[in-house]
């Protein structure tokens, strides 16, 4: 199947001033899609091409040469997909009780999960992704490297945090720490971590 860039849930100045139509229009309109356009080129004659997304980045996640080609781009996809859903306009505040008693659960306190979790970010060294994950019925934070996500480590990802230098740095210069930090206290998306996590008990 050929795959299409999801259109954002939102417009692209929904999300100003903590992240800019601008980011949005080279983030969404130009690095995402061209993920998609390197995804459908890669896959054209192979087998993946008519699998979907989850099946090709399973199949290809320890691959090498032209199946890695395959992986980064699709686990790239996937992960900018799941991170647009991670994000809401008016986003950010308190999570919904069923969520903060998870992350309470977890990590003793929200403002220990949001400085833990920025902490994780920064640390991610040079591109990737920082990610509030289930793992069995705990929640942890985790990150991965370029294009990798938690889908080939056995994690069920809840959230996400996009840490590649093109996700923020129109916005927020090198201050990858208060980009993280505010995208959390401004814009994460607690009702999408809140579905996810109810899926996960159905």
């Amino acid at each position: 199947m050929a795959f299409t860039l999801k259109p954002l849930p939102y417009p692209k100045d929904a999300l100003d001033p903590m992240m800019s139509a601008r980011t949005l229009e080279f983030h969404h309109g130009k690095h995402h899609a061209a993920y998609v356009s390197k995804l459908n080129e890669l896959i054209k004659g192979t087998k993946h091409e008519n699998a979907d997304l989850e099946t090709i980045i399973r199949e290809t996640a320890n691959a090498t040469g032209a199946e890695k080609k395959i992986f980064n781009n699709a686990a790239q996809v996937w992960n900018h997909d799941f991170y647009w859903e991670s994000l809401a306009p008016n986003g950010g505040g308190t999570p919904p009780e069923p969520v903060l008693k998870r992350i309470e659960a977890s990590f003793g306190s929200f403002d220990n999960f949001r400085d833990k979790f920025v902490e994780a970010a920064v640390n991610q060294f040079g591109s990737g992704w920082a990610w509030l994950v289930l793992k069995g019925d705990k929640l942890e934070i985790t990150t991965t490297h370029d294009a990798d996500n938690p889908l080939t480590h056995g994690e069920r990802p809840l959230w996400t945090c996009d840490v590649w230098e093109h996700a923020y740095y129109l916005d927020y210069q090198n201050e990858r720490a208060r980009f993280v930090k505010t995208v959390i206290e401004r814009l994460a998306n607690w009702q999408f971590v809140g579905k996810l996590l109810a899926e996960s008990q159905g």
